[in-house]
């Protein structure tokens, strides 16, 4: 049985939870885990009633901690919003503290399966589920820069009247500020993208895809829509052992932080972690990148 439990359903698990019931899926049972009892009740009546029209079959439940005993996937979205005028490293202590009650009462329950992280600070939150819980590396996951690598496909997309399928292109390190586009791999087809375009396009290209978070949460609140979606991705490629590559967060064992790079993802989680050939320019950036998510995960373990 390939039974989903979601630990917090705020915008983002709600999101993803809705984007499994409307996607074809191979998820069999979906549990679902708040502190808001009543808002839980809700959202599992409210989701229940959409599967007359669903593409696929599932029970979707109130769930309890014991229900993490036989997951497949346990899928943590618990966590502070980010607000407008927040970078996502100032959940950073908000957020250690819930995930650390979270990861016990998860490992009590005897889970033995993949955790999916998609709570902020991102990398760090992914780091430390892998800590707290002491599982495998291949079995923490993290949503990472996968949502930034859709943002930016679908920009490249619009702007060169390509299918965003077949933009072969990446965002890497940390999914945050430090973020960055190693140019130097992204393609279509055989042709590198810098044939394409100029400097000062790629500059403004990737400044959009860093900065579109922020432009959604000062418009609307908080974005959830797209990780959602995401989400499911990953869920599917691990439910199918798909093995298809997605920019997840996942442990780097030489740095020893979680960061995203293009990973291999299938039944038993991360099966490969794939370091791309970067150019000094984009060794720097990556090697900065290393760096924040160390001194944060650093500030919360010594605090």
């Amino acid at each position: 049985m390939n039974k989903i439990v979601i630990i917090g359903c705020g915008n983002v698990g709600m999101s993803y939870a809705y984007a499994l019931v409307n996607q074809k899926t191979y998820v069999d049972e979906l549990a679902l885990i708040d502190i808001n009892k009543d808002k839980v009740i809700g959202e599992v009546m409210d989701l229940n009633h959409c599967l007359p029209y669903s593409p696929s079959k599932m029970k979707i439940k109130v769930g309890s901690y014991k229900d993490c005993k036989d997951a497949k996937i346990v899928v943590l979205t618990a966590g502070a919003n980010q607000n407008v005028g927040e970078t996502r490293m100032d959940l950073i202590y908000k957020n250690a503290s819930i995930f650390k009650s979270i990861i016990n009462n998860v490992k009590n329950s005897g889970f033995n399966g993949i955790y999916l992280v998609a709570t902020n600070p991102l990398d760090v939150m992914t780091y430390l589920t892998l800590k707290y819980s002491k599982s495998k590396y291949n079995k923490v996951i993290g949503t990472g820069a996968a949502l930034d690598t859709a943002r930016l496909r679908y920009i490249l997309s619009e702007k060169l009247d390509v299918c965003s399928k077949d933009i072969d292109a990446y965002v890497i390190g940390e999914h945050g500020d430090s973020e960055f586009i190693p140019w130097s791999n992204a393609n279509i087809a055989f042709k590198k993208i810098t044939d394409y375009l100029s400097l000062d396009e790629m500059k403004k290209i990737e400044e959009t895809v860093r900065n579109s978070a922020y432009e959604v949460i000062k418009r609307k609140g908080a974005t959830y829509y797209g990780i959602g979606t995401c989400m499911v991705r990953i869920t599917n490629a691990i439910l199918e052992d798909k093995k298809i590559i997605l920019a997840v967060s996942s442990y780097d064992k030489e740095n020893d932080v979680c960061i995203s790079t293009p990973t291999i993802v299938g039944i038993d989680g991360v099966s490969e972690k794939i370091y791309m050939p970067l150019n000094k320019s984009e060794k720097q950036k990556l090697d900065e990148s290393i760096k924040i998510i160390k001194d944060a995960i650093k500030s919360v373990i010594n605090k």
